[in-house]
């Protein structure tokens, strides 16, 4: 249902209808030039040609459409606040000689967009359809408006979606069918396909270049909107062929077969012709007036090739923002650090004035400072002999040390160093065997220690019934007893240190003991059954200490001759790698 505010728009409409019949409009022989005076009169009438594209976003934004859905319905409430905020903006901008009433346009245009938006008996107003009508109907340049379009019919990631394209084109294509030119400039389903037939991916410099560059024939009207109102206050010193008039303003139009023929925008777009001149004659049309000597220059210029023919581009617009630049850096943020800068420069300029005549009075400070410049060169000097010998040391050091790589590389010193640790394993292994013959030897020691302690005890108890044996008697072996003999375990190949002419005494006594002490002594051999062999009373302790002594000798020796044979090794190896260095 309209309101109160809509109702008095609709009225206002009908007025401006009646007075564009008074303007002779549908005269105009050619469609897009009827439409194209149609809405710019309806433009000029609302004061819409005053208001550019960034206003009305602006006003958009104030009024919180901005982040509602597109298809969301606006009621004719909301669209007048919109409006009305719209047209107090720009009255208090405007100078005080140009005075508008922005009441009086507000219902107007309200009236118009009602009007434009009207379909099947019914008005329904989206969010898209009064983005799109304002976006058109508003002043500003063509490029900024149909980037704010692109804005709206676009994805998150910069493509256009061609069915909000679509949507689009349907609400604009309401502004022709409101001033009854709906049979050339209505809406139909192949009117989106038609603008981008080949494209299937359309950025915004695409679809800048598809409607500026290749216009589709649906927006034809929209270019020469924006042509007319560039050319309306255009003047041409000449007079028109027809009507006579001296001096024509917007458009110009010249026959390209009859000579000076040149007609006016109100007669050419009525067909009116006199003379030799029809209408199906070819012309040319103009929109500025150039001198006769300025196209000479222009055109001896083409033909000398020094200016290009072809027209400027629209600009190139980035698919994605460009970054400001930081100048931080550069320039200094306050004007206070300006101006200490400015007096740190100040005061280093009066220091080199002063010393410039310090220099020139007398001759004290320059040789002074010439003596300190030549200190500075001569420790510089220094320095650098300092710094090169420091590198020759360095390279000497690297050149002297083996090179692990080619070391790694030569097969040679490989197979060198393979063996060299299998002998090294074998010592290893050898070192153990040796101790544990050492353990295996000193567990026999503390065990032969137990029984001679045994058999102490009981030679004290049975001293007095021992018979003495004669002084030259042999110390044969009997043959009531087996003889004692030397023992050296099979996995302790490694000592035959000991004596082999060492005998081995068997103490006879008169009668059999239960134990003798060859048969305490089974199992030992060497220098510890040669201590207790020797002499008729002996020290065990000593005895003890001496054997134990030549265990311990024994032992560090192989441990010596192992280290020995390592040390060759090493010795060897490391002249096998030099030699090879060098």
């Amino acid at each position: 249902m309209i309101e109160e505010a809509g109702r008095r728009g609709m009225a206002e409409w009908k007025q401006v209808v009646s007075e564009m019949g008074a303007q002779k409009f549908d005269e105009i022989r050619l469609s897009t030039y009827r439409t194209a005076c149609k809405l710019r009169y309806i433009q000029k009438k609302c004061n819409l040609h005053l208001i550019d594209v960034y206003n009305v976003i602006e006003a958009i934004r104030d009024s919180g459409l901005n982040a509602v859905d597109l298809s969301a319905e606006v009621s004719v409430l909301c669209l007048e606040n919109l409006l009305s905020s719209l047209f107090n903006q720009l009255s208090k901008r405007l100078p005080t000689t140009h005075v508008i009433q922005p009441r009086d346009s507000t219902v107007l245009l309200l009236g118009f967009l009602l009007h434009a938006a009207e379909s099947e008996g019914r008005t329904r107003l989206t969010v898209l359809s009064v983005k799109s009508m304002l976006a058109v109907m508003c002043g500003g340049k063509l490029v900024d408006k149909l980037r704010y379009v692109f804005s709206q019919v676009s994805d998150s990631a910069g493509v256009m979606v061609l069915s909000k394209f679509d949507w689009f084109l349907q609400e604009a294509l309401k502004l022709p069918t409101a001033v009854n030119e709906g049979p050339s400039f209505g809406y139909s389903h192949t009117s989106a396909r038609a603008c981008f037939p080949q494209q299937k991916r359309v950025l915004v410099n695409e679809f800048l270049d598809g409607i500026l560059e290749e216009t589709p024939q649906c927006l034809f009207w929209l270019l020469l909107t924006h042509r007319l109102a560039e050319t309306e206050n255009v003047h041409h010193p000449v007079s028109c062929s027809y009507c006579r008039n001296n001096g024509m303003m917007g458009f110009r139009y010249r026959c390209r077969r009859c000579h000076n023929y040149q007609l006016c925008q109100d007669c050419f777009w009525r067909g009116n012709a006199s003379g030799s001149h029809s209408n199906q004659h070819q012309m040319k049309e103009h929109s500025s007036w150039r001198s006769p000597v300025g196209k000479m220059k222009r055109g001896l210029s083409k033909t000398l090739g020094c200016v290009s023919s072809a027209p400027p581009p629209h600009p190139f617009y980035p698919e994605h923002p460009e970054r400001t630049l930081d100048l931080s850096h550069i320039v200094p943020s306050k004007q206070d650090e300006e101006h200490r800068l400015i007096a740190r420069y100040a005061a280093r300029l009066a220091d080199t004035d002063n010393t410039e005549g310090s220099t020139a009075v007398g001759g004290l400070t320059f040789d002074a400072n010439k003596q300190q410049r030549l200190l500075i060169t001569q420790l510089e000097n220094k320095n650098r002999e300092i710094l090169a010998e420091i590198q020759r040391i360095r390279v000497e050091q690297e050149a002297c040390q083996p090179n692990p790589d080619k070391t790694t590389a030569n097969p040679t010193l490989l197979a060198e160093l393979r063996q060299l640790r299998q002998r090294k394993d074998e010592l290893e292994q050898r070192m153990s065997t040796l101790q544990e013959s050492r353990r295996e030897l000193m567990v026999q020691l503390e065990g032969l220690m137990k029984l001679l302690k045994a058999q102490a005890a009981g030679s004290a108890q049975s001293s007095p019934s021992r018979p003495i044996t004669a002084p030259g008697r042999s110390a044969g072996p009997s043959p009531s007893h087996t003889p004692l003999h030397t023992h050296t375990p099979s996995h302790t190949p490694t000592l035959t240190h000991t004596p082999s002419h060492t005998p081995t005494h068997t103490l006879t006594p008169s009668h059999t003991p239960t134990q003798t002490a060859q048969d305490s002594m089974a199992g030992v051999g060497g220098d510890v059954q040669q201590a207790f062999t020797q002499g008729p009373r002996r020290n065990l302790c000593n005895d003890l200490i001496v054997a134990a002594d030549s265990i311990t000798h024994t032992m560090s020796s192989l441990v010596k001759e192992l280290h020995a044979d390592e040390g060759v090794e090493e010795d060897e190896r490391l002249l096998n790698g030099k030699n090879r260095l060098n």
